[in-house]
């Protein structure tokens, strides 16, 4: 896949490391990109699974937003 950091596009992550950054200039690597991307790929499939598991200990056949921002504190905490 290229120009594909795990299966987000490396335009992507890139602009969302841009949306924080003070200086307009600063730059990043492609290796950084990847990082980037890499750890975006396991946040989200996290937060999916973590849902799911949610949704299956209230017997609800589809994740819904409620369930998400259940797990979510102890997500962000875990990283």
């Amino acid at each position: 896949m290229e120009g594909s950091c795990a299966g987000f596009r490396k335009e992507l992550v890139s602009r969302l490391l841009h949306l924080y950054f003070r200086d307009g200039k600063t730059k990043v690597s492609g290796d950084a990109l990847q990082l980037m991307g890499e750890l975006l790929r396991i946040f989200v499939m996290e937060a999916a699974v973590r849902g799911a598991r949610q949704a299956q200990a209230e017997d609800v056949a589809l994740v819904d937003v409620d369930q998400l921002e259940k797990v979510l504190p102890q997500l962000l905490l875990d990283f």
